[in-house]
């Protein structure tokens, strides 16, 4: 299947309530690439939060790999914990990354997601702070969050520790880990609208009687249908870790995490947006263009190693491997035209729409090697922090695309059509990609202690990545480098607050071609900002401006006779502020959220990228009403946007949730849930030139048990 862009192109007040556990723990999973789009691969620096008591200052390590606290780290930093992911039944990462102040979603198609923050596509995607640095940013597939513990999302650039990517932000997926040394365990079932069933187990233990042994296993499995016409989804999850105290201060870790997600008639690309006279098109909520012979399956499996040592005086060393292979299988149904005003379901031949069926076959592995050591010095009388560590990876893909010989032939009007198509036999032209990719890092880091209120953050990366092979006519040869540095200067004001300064930056080497089918040069990004943050007893806050600008943004230019879109580069530059507060406002009260705004500009001084709000507020609030039952709601809010030519133009909206959950004892709790009270209509995304609606009102109720 040709690249998606080809056919679509990439266009450019909280009240007290509180939530229900709508599902258990768990909390996220990776970024894929989907059928059609440029190959992935995978993701950059750390991002590591340890939540302590609510008294204690978290920690992090996020931009730097050093344990700093979060008023120490020079950037903006979020934290999804675990029990916010209860509350709130945040089973998936889209969901998830609702909840995510400065973050949006776009769901551009049923099983294709992309990310963005600060104006900027997120590409940088984490587990355990290691992937690959080359992915495309999108999300393929249904990823259940059930394997991890919390998700940390660092918004900016982080050339320290990945000196490729996008200044956005970098998301990172924590695993849960096998600690308990006695037996634990929990399970629930969930039951909701459009037929969604979902069970989940969650086993850990000590294996031996010292507990030198420990392992712990998760399992999900949930299938659902949809508002949409004919469309379904199915998956499932298996997770296991195991950790061994091999000796004094030294501990080993085994893992596998296995995911597979089933799509029943997915859309590849939506609905089209604007009639043949340049009108938009008002669908109803539950239309698809999906074929009802449709499928589209994602499998995910992710084995790794992690060997951690004390070496003694604070020092320590880890060394990590990783190994993810992916498949991604599929037979897909593309509508492509300007539908033509008054065409009934009768009048296929006259409907202005066309056809572009495609069965699309991937696979893709990524191996990453990663070591470095940590730890204090002390230098002219005063106590320091240090860090230095290589990184490699490599990334091999094989794409192969299968297209049919009816391409072109008519649809019916998508209003009431019921998917039926005629299947075509697939292989009549055939294209595809066979890619090899490797990047080697260098990166260091220390944190400096100027005097008793300043401290500085240096680091330095060094990266080097070469491409080989060819992905759909276009040669991947190439060679790239860079040393990108990374400053920070955190001032303490007072034992609450603090004020901080940063600058990072990134390059990225680029799939996106021109007109000649020569790859762009890499895109080149950087981020400063500055700030001010707080830490009172349980409550964090921060407020941020910030600046993000990138040179060689691939923007749209044109489509070549094969439907392929080339592109040329842009600058684009993003200035703006950000506020956010995370905590206990009192003892049976939390409160997390966030408000950004920004201005995003082109070369010339043009607004670019009118798909981006640029006003957003993010809110989540749980209260204990009583000593057994919990109530908590969610707000999303933006500003209006509009697609790239203007003709579609979406005001601004806002999507309440409201859960409740009550405890019948130490063991037993039920959870009911309602999303978008208010059942507001709204398209998903205007990342791209179609669009399809997003989830009307919906239900869930979960029964959930813990030992």
């Amino acid at each position: 299947m040709k690249n998606k862009k080809a056919l679509v192109p990439s266009l450019a007040c909280v009240a007290r309530l509180a939530a229900p556990s709508v599902a258990l723990a768990a909390a996220t999973a990776l970024a894929q690439p989907a059928p059609g789009d440029d190959p992935p691969a995978n993701t950059l620096p750390v991002v590591r939060v340890q939540a302590q008591s609510a008294s204690d200052e978290k920690s992090s390590s996020a931009a730097t790999r050093l344990e700093l606290t979060l008023r120490e780290t020079p950037q903006s930093i979020t934290v999804v914990g675990a029990q916010q992911i209860r509350d709130f039944g945040l089973t998936d990462i889209n969901t998830l990354l609702d909840h995510v102040p400065g973050v949006l979603v776009e769901r551009v198609e049923t099983d294709r997601t992309y990310f963005s923050a600060r104006g900027f596509d997120v590409t940088n995607f984490q587990v355990d702070g290691l992937g690959l640095p080359f992915a495309n940013g999108a999300q393929w597939g249904a990823l259940d969050t059930a394997a991890f513990e919390r998700v940390e999302v660092l918004r900016g650039a982080t050339g320290l520790l990945a000196g490729t990517g996008n200044p956005s932000a970098t998301v990172n997926f924590v695993r849960k880990r096998a600690a308990a040394r006695t037996l634990a365990a929990s399970g629930g079932l969930t039951l909701g609208s459009w037929n969604q069933r979902r069970v989940e187990a969650d086993v850990a233990s000590a294996l031996t009687a010292d507990g030198s042994l420990r392992a712990r296993a998760v399992l999900a499995d949930e299938d659902k249908d949809s508002w949409l016409d004919r469309y379904g989804q199915h998956r499932s999850l298996a997770y296991g870790v195991l950790e061994a105290d091999l000796a004094r201060g030294s501990l080993l870790t085994l893992g596998v995490n296995a995911q597979r997600s089933q799509a029943r008639s997915p859309m590849w690309g939506a609905l089209p947006l604007v009639d043949s006279t340049g009108r938009r098109i008002d669908y109803p909520r539950n239309t698809s263009s999906a074929a009802d012979w449709a499928w589209w399956t994602n499998r995910d499996t992710e084995v790794f190693a992690e060997l951690t040592q004390d070496l003694g005086q604070g020092w320590q060393a880890r060394a990590t491997l990783t190994r993810r292979s992916r498949s991604t299988p599929s037979e897909l149904f593309y509508v492509y035209g300007a539908p033509k005003p008054g065409s009934t379901p009768g009048s296929t031949p006259d409907s202005g729409l066309f056809a572009y069926p495609s069965a699309f076959d991937g696979h893709y592995v990524d191996t990453v090697a990663d070591v470095f050591v940590s730890g204090p010095f002390t230098l002219l009388g005063r106590r320091h922090q240090l860090m230095a560590g290589l990184d490699a990876g490599r990334q091999t893909l094989d794409e192969l695309s299968r297209y049919a010989a009816n391409i072109g032939a008519p649809v019916p009007p998508l209003a009431g059509w019921d998917g039926r198509f005629p299947k075509p036999a697939f292989g009549a032209t055939t294209d595809g990609s066979d890619v090899t990719r490797r990047r080697d890092s260098a990166y260091a880091a220390a944190q400096l202690d100027a005097g008793d209120a300043l401290k500085l953050v240096l680091g330095l990366n060094a990266t080097r990545v070469r491409n080989a092979g060819r992905s759909y006519g276009v040669d991947q040869a190439a060679r790239h480098g860079a040393i990108k540095p990374y400053l920070g200067a955190v001032l303490d004001l007072s034992a609450t607050y603090s004020a901080y300064a940063s600058y990072a930056s990134v390059f990225n080497p680029q799939l996106e071609a021109d007109r000649d089918h020569r790859t762009l040069d890499p895109l080149e990004g950087s981020n400063l900002e500055a700030g001010l943050k707080a830490a009172w007893d349980g409550l964090d806050a921060s407020a941020a401006v910030f600046r993000t600008r990138q040179r060689n943004v691939p923007s749209a230019a044109g489509q070549r006779p094969d439907f392929s879109t080339y592109y040329e580069g842009i600058i684009a530059t993003s200035t703006g502020y950000e506020l956010e507060v995370s905590g206990r406002l009192a003892a049976d009260w939390t409160l997390a959220g966030g408000w950004t705004q920004l201005r995003l500009k082109g070369s010339r001084g043009d607004d670019v990228n009118r798909y981006v709000p640029r006003r957003v507020l993010r809110l989540s609030s749980t209260w204990r009403a009583l000593p057994r039952l919990k109530l908590g709601t969610a707000l999303r809010w933006q500003s209006d946007i509009a697609d790239a030519s203007g003709a579609v133009r979406q005001a601004s909206y806002a999507v309440v949730d409201l859960n409740a959950n009550y405890e019948f004892n130490r063991q037993w709790n039920v959870g009911l849930a309602v999303a978008n009270v208010a059942d507001r209509s709204y398209l998903a995304s205007l990342k791209w030139d179609q669009a399809y609606y997003a989830a009307p009102r919906s239900v869930t109720a979960t029964l959930s048990w813990a030992y």
